[in-house]
């Protein structure tokens, strides 16, 4: 009786471990059926992919050289071959997926909702991107140019797809996004050769205007580095409270500007101190009345 029941038992179980054998190898042989189906696609889309960067990396550089022959600013062509090297990349990835068989309406309905999504989260970044195109077409300046951007003045070093580089004075870098750089007030100093130096000279009430007068005009005129056309100008400003404020004009190229400054400067206080002329400082005069 009980050799019966072991044998009923037994055979159950066998039959249900063949039935997930099977299932098993009928699992992996899919797998191994549909890689197999699918292998000279991969192959041939991994050489596609190698050769389309290969390709791509190429066509930028000769593009690149290209533009350098035309005298392009660096700047525009820097940021050109990027944009043009980002294209390239994503033809190649459509290739891809086109030799992989992968449904192309899939990919663009994919495609769509992701820019989407990404449209909403990198607002700035597009911002930023359209404002290096609106640079790089209107040129409001050039890579080397000394430009001042919202009271920010350096010289541009670069160009870039979301920002633009900018090396001041006293040794610092500053990128500001291309968004801001379009809509910010720009001055750029180096697109006319020549700039005006504009100073003023208080001198007391008891010094001789035309004197003073005289001696910024010599000073102006004696620098090898100030222009003498347009001729300097120097004239009477305003009549303040303590003191005659004299105005100077005087035109100089765009590299000398602070050479000038400093340098007229220090020359008319060298000449109003031998010539005697007061240059007044904030005073107060406190008259005692004795009532005695």
């Amino acid at each position: 009786m009980e050799e019966n029941i072991q044998e009923t038992t037994a055979v159950p179980v066998q039959e249900v471990l063949q039935e997930h054998v099977d299932k098993a190898s009928g699992f992996f042989s899919g797998i191994l059926d549909y890689f197999r189906g699918i292998l000279p696609a991969l192959i041939i889309a991994i050489i596609v992919f190698v050769l389309g960067i290969i390709a791509s990396r190429i066509i930028s550089r000769i593009i690149s050289r290209a533009m350098k022959k035309s005298n392009m600013d660096n700047a525009a062509r820097a940021f050109l071959v990027s944009v043009i090297r980002i294209v390239l990349y994503a033809i190649v990835v459509i290739m891809v997926l086109s030799v992989l068989k992968v449904p192309m309406s899939s990919v663009i309905t994919v495609l769509g909702a992701a820019g989407l999504a990404a449209s909403l989260a990198l607002q700035n970044c597009l911002t930023n991107l359209c404002g290096g195109f609106i640079i790089l077409f209107s040129k409001p300046f050039s890579a080397g140019d000394t430009v001042e951007l919202d009271g920010t003045v350096g010289t541009v070093e670069a160009i870039g797809i979301l920002y633009t580089k900018l090396n001041t004075s006293d040794g610092k870098t500053i990128l500001i996004p291309n968004g801001n750089v379009t809509s910010a007030r720009l001055i750029n100093y180096t697109e006319t050769p020549t700039r005006r130096v504009d100073l003023i000279f208080d001198i007391s009430y008891d010094a001789d205007f035309n004197l003073a007068r005289s001696l910024i005009m010599t000073a102006a005129m004696e620098n090898p580095l100030i222009l003498k056309n347009p001729e300097p100008v120097v004239r009477m400003a305003a009549q303040k409270e303590s003191a005659i404020a004299i105005d100077v004009r005087v035109w100089v190229k765009n590299d000398d500007f602070a050479e000038v400054r400093y340098t007229l400067n220090e020359t008319v206080k060298r000449i109003f101190d031998k010539s005697g002329i007061e240059i007044p400082y904030n005073q107060l005069d406190v008259h005692i009345i004795d009532k005695k």
